[in-house]
């Protein structure tokens, strides 16, 4: 699985660098990839990007070592499955309250043991690699956003 650098940077007490993008383009995001950010994160809670938008801009910044991150408009794990499934490697879930809360988005964003997510990885197995759901648990970032 090709690794997610910029959680293994974090997981090593190191400083990345990255970007909130909230236009719904292709073409700016694969341009801020190309900037040298160490990750982007497509933003679907506030702005106007809808899934189909946050596939074509994973799929811009896949061209790069970019790493992508999505922020998900709710705790929802229909479209928390459904980013990570896209190629997302890192989920930005809003609005968590409590314990509750912050358990169900890891329950959705893990798989079994440590979750309930499905498998469907439709885009992350081409981006990934064919053993993306082995390694998916300790590769992907999960961050709460506490409010």
């Amino acid at each position: 699985m090709r690794p997610n650098t910029t959680l293994r940077a974090w997981r090593a007490g190191k400083s990345t660098i990255g970007a909130w993008l909230s236009i719904p383009s292709a073409h700016a995001t694969e341009s801020l990839s190309h900037a040298g950010f160490d990750w982007l994160c497509v933003d679907m809670q506030h702005g106007i990007i809808d899934y189909a938008d946050a596939v074509d801009m994973m799929r811009a910044i896949s061209t790069t070592d970019t790493i992508p991150f999505v922020r998900v408009p709710w705790n929802d794990p229909s479209i928390i499955g459904k980013v990570l499934d896209a190629g997302a490697y890192g989920v930005v879930v809003p609005l968590i309250n409590n314990r509750q809360e912050a358990e169900r988005a890891v329950w959705a964003a893990k798989y079994p043991p440590a979750g309930g997510r499905s498998s469907g990885p439709a885009r992350a197995t081409l981006y990934a690699g064919a053993d993306y759901q082995d390694h998916a648990n300790d590769e992907t970032a999960l961050i709460v956003m506490i409010e």
